[in-house]
């Protein structure tokens, strides 16, 4: 307990400088501005974070379940919604526009392309393997996922994000808050949480959730308090460097608010149960792929006052392309519930060259989106062989995901993977 709350002020410290230049409202440049917000934005996701995986212990009802997951992700969607959000209020020829999509494709990116392989690299240097094995309730989450990642191409098409994408992708992350609603709790002694989610299940009930309150309410002030400054010391520092703005913000915006969820995924592999690391970041990943995504439209139609679609010029709909493109690959690498080396190192690897790429042509608007037309089809193509080989495990897995009655919700990786051949 004594580590805990070491941690925690440690966490709120760190954001104090930020919640001083934001009350005193005093100027240390951009790049100073930049970092001190970046800290507190980071500080606040793990302060949410850890209660956050406190809460699943004892919650499994959908409307909590949705809670939590929307907690766990704020840091995202403070900096991203700020950045949809003005650009309803400046106009659809903004740069607000997109450095939007720019901010969403890019954490969705890190997320399957930098978090899942380090778990799984992770797991293998601590002699666990080398692969990651999933269980039989885990086809929900690559089900739901897969159902998402299909619909974007729907939004590629239509090169916007508009209200009615909205409707649907909230309806697909209801539908699967209804599909994992009912499943049963942790088990005290074999499902301890790990690091300081542990501590705290050693308080009474009652000063669990108070704290937990506590650190959510903390949390919460913080990532308010810093999301707008965070946003425009992005813009300003990346004009000061002569630096890419839309790269500043599509991959460094991102590191800070998704480095806490990482974090806990890593503490999980590093208590030996790398498969719940990785089942969190597929949680993660549904969230930002529907309601993140969704919400867009939703929050810059309250900045222009009226119904507004958010456009995807040419280089945004090639970005929103390969991001749907990353993500059917990586549900392709999950048919058999398992995430091994080799498949972590290839999805770490097109994840390099997306980025390499970015940079190198960082001022050829042309080859810029040539490039990830063509990194977006390589995705595809990859998938594609990979859906045809496991066709029958695909079917075992949609099967899985649909709600039975008078069947067990769980059973081993081997057992799982066994009835998706069978079949």
């Amino acid at each position: 307990m004594q580590r805990f709350l070491m941690l925690v002020a440690i966490a709120v410290l760190a954001a104090i400088p930020a919640l001083v230049l934001r009350l005193t409202d005093a100027k240390v440049g951009p790049i100073g501005e930049t970092a001190a917000y970046g800290v507190a934005i980071l500080s606040a996701g793990f302060l949410l974070s850890w209660g956050a995986e406190a809460a699943e212990r004892h919650v499994s009802q959908g409307l909590i379940i949705a809670i939590v997951a929307l907690v766990t992700v704020l840091p995202e969607y403070a900096v991203d919604l700020y950045y949809a959000f003005q650009a309803g209020k400046a106009g659809p020829e903004s740069q607000y526009v997109h450095y939007a999509a720019a901010n969403m494709t890019g954490a969705n990116r890190l997320l399957v392309g930098l978090g899942w392989p380090l778990l799984v690299v992770m797991h293998w240097t601590r002699g666990g393997g080398r692969a990651v094995e999933l269980s039989r309730g885990n086809a929900v989450e690559i089900s739901f996922l897969l159902l998402a990642s299909l619909y974007a191409f729907v939004i590629v098409l239509k090169d916007s994000i508009t209200l009615l994408d909205f409707a649907v992708l909230a309806a697909i992350f209801g539908a699967y808050v209804w599909r994992v609603h009912g499943a049963p709790g942790a088990d005290k002694d074999e499902d301890e949480e790990p690091g300081p989610a542990a501590a705290m299940n050693t308080l009474p009930v009652r000063t669990q959730w108070a704290v937990m309150a506590g650190l959510t309410l903390a949390a919460c002030v913080i990532i308010l308090a810093s999301a707008e400054p965070f946003a425009e010391g992005m813009v300003r520092s990346g004009r000061l460097l002569g630096l890419n703005e839309f790269l500043l913000i599509q991959w460094l915006a991102p590191l800070a608010s998704e480095a806490p969820a990482v974090t806990v995924a890593v503490l999980f592999v590093l208590a030996g149960r790398a498969a719940n690391g990785l089942g969190a970041l597929v949680s993660d990943k549904i969230n930002q792929w529907t309601l993140l995504v969704g919400m867009l439209p939703l929050a810059l139609s309250l900045g222009a006052g009226t119904v507004a679609a958010l456009p995807l010029d040419a280089r945004q709909a090639e970005e929103f392309f390969l991001t749907a493109g990353q993500s059917v690959f990586a549900l392709a690498l999950l048919l058999r519930l398992r995430l091994g080396l080799g498949s972590a190192l290839a999805l770490a690897g097109l994840f390099s060259v997306q980025v390499g790429l970015a940079f190198a042509y960082r001022n050829d608007e042309a080859r810029t989106v040539a490039t990830l037309t063509m990194l977006a089809w390589i995705y595809l193509g990859l998938a594609a062989i990979l859906f045809l080989v496991n066709g029958r495990r695909l079917l075992g897995l949609l099967r899985t995901a649909l709600p039975e009655r008078g069947t067990e919700e769980t059973s081993s990786p081997k057992e799982s993977e066994l009835a998706g051949g069978r079949r």
